[in-house]
């Protein structure tokens, strides 16, 4: 379990400095993909299976909106890549301040292996995950649902903006 959480953690981090370096974005939005997946696995790893995979779907909705909107607004014919020398300079200028600040922070940190939601508790009948269902769909299910129309709504602003004098992705016919 500690070599997933590794792992889920340093794609996370990768994925930001390529998120945070690349001003393209196009593979900007690539980089949000990259982090939310490696977010909802570092959270399924910790015992948040079902949670995650909601997450996951509702990170994105909104990144496909994100992307259309920044993708119809910055249309580029040559878009800066990931081997551009400016971006490359950015990544190792990130990933620098990402070594300083583990090598600042690194006599605070003990190296726990950290426990998941179901082995918090010796004799739980039921799991972490499963209760916050249960609460997020009897108390929270009217969120989800605002939520998702919210970003419907959003798409359709966003394509409705960008379409300018009957160009774009919305056409009057």
């Amino acid at each position: 379990m500690l070599y997933s959480v590794v792992m889920f953690m340093q794609g996370l981090l990768l994925g930001l400095i390529v998120v945070a370096s690349n001003p393209s974005p196009y593979f900007a939005a690539l980089g949000l993909v990259v982090v939310s997946g490696m977010g909802c696995g570092l959270m399924m790893v910790c015992g948040g299976t079902f949670l995650s995979l909601i997450l996951f779907l509702i990170y994105l909705g909104g990144m496909l909106v994100v992307f259309a909107y920044s993708s119809a607004l910055a249309s580029e014919p040559h878009p800066e890549t990931w081997g551009s020398p400016r971006v490359v300079l950015n990544s190792l200028t990130y990933g620098a301040g990402v070594v300083l600040g583990a090598a600042y922070f690194w006599k605070g940190w003990f190296g726990g292996t950290g426990v998941s939601v179901d082995q918090a508790s010796e004799m739980s009948v039921l799991r972490g995950d499963l209760t916050g269902v249960a609460v997020m769909y009897s108390l929270g299910g009217w969120v989800l649902v605002v939520g998702a129309w919210v970003l419907l709504l959003t798409l359709f602003v966003v394509l409705e903006v960008v379409r300018g004098a009957s160009r774009g992705a919305l056409r009057a016919v």
